[in-house]
């Protein structure tokens, strides 16, 4: 071996080419899998936000705890997609990339983590789009607090990988865990508090939808766009960070313990 022209590479700089080969990898194939794939990733929020808007607008519902409607739904809406998206993306990761182990240098962990970041990065254009959209039609999209906004939304996408990296194991353990997941996401949608107001449930109910993590990301984005919203005062961001730190690291220790059973299936 000509000695000159090898180059001894560390560990953080082939993991780094890993993650840089498969996010350029995965990005093509969620944006430019088809013609309409870009569209479609930001159809489903403003459709979604649209419909939503109009049925509370048609009872003469303005105001949501003190903001506007429109506001309202849509910071609550695309903190949860924050969550969601990643989520089902990460989770899905290991299922959809096994060829690619047969490359000693990817790890099933690395496609749950690449994956997880495009979607962050993909919901983060999507929401400045609809965010830019609702302000040229006279909406006040100007958060007063950026700072407690982009906490509240890192929140929710740390939870989404660490629900994903942990649910990515189980279900190539056990297949069905992925369908009933699948059928958990609607009533955690409405739990989370998208379209119901925290504040309005009344107690000891609302303590019981508040042992939701999520719940408190959703709180904490809206306040974040006005101090007059009326958040819970039961709100608790460390609640969110702490559930999503134990989530990732349950998830890192399930993928170091089966890492290797994972990329033979």
């Amino acid at each position: 071996m000509n000695h000159s022209t090898y180059t001894h590479r560390s560990s953080f700089k082939i993991a780094y080419s890993v993650w840089k080969a498969l996010f350029l990898r995965e990005a093509v194939t969620r944006i430019a899998a088809s013609r309409t794939a870009a569209m479609w990733l930001l159809l489903e929020p403003v459709a979604h936000v649209g419909f939503m808007l109009f049925l509370f607008l048609a009872v003469r519902l303005t105001q949501i705890g003190g903001i506007e409607t429109g506001v309202w739904l849509m910071v609550g809406l695309l903190a949860f997609l924050m969550f969601r998206r990643t989520a089902t993306q990460a989770q899905n990761a290991v299922g959809s990339n096994l060829a690619l182990f047969a490359y000693r240098q990817v790890l099933p962990v690395d496609t749950v983590l690449v994956r997880a970041c495009l979607e962050g990065f993909l919901t983060i254009i999507i929401a400045l789009l609809i965010f830019a959209c609702a302000g040229l039609f006279g909406l006040n999209v100007f958060p007063t607090d950026p700072l407690a906004v982009i906490e509240a939304f890192a929140g929710m996408w740390l939870m989404g990988l660490g629900f994903g990296l942990t649910v990515s194991v189980a279900q190539q353990l056990l297949p069905d865990v992925g369908k009933i997941i699948d059928l958990l996401m609607m009533p955690l949608y409405l739990i989370s508090g998208v379209i119901l107001p925290i504040a309005s449930v009344p107690q000891p109910y609302r303590d019981m939808l508040l042992l939701n993590p999520l719940a408190h990301g959703l709180e904490a984005a809206r306040l974040g766009f006005s101090p007059y919203y009326y958040a819970v005062p039961e709100l608790d961001m460390g609640f969110l960070w702490g559930s999503a730190l134990v989530l990732v690291f349950f998830g890192l220790v399930l993928h170091r313990r089966f890492a290797r059973r994972l990329m033979t299936l």
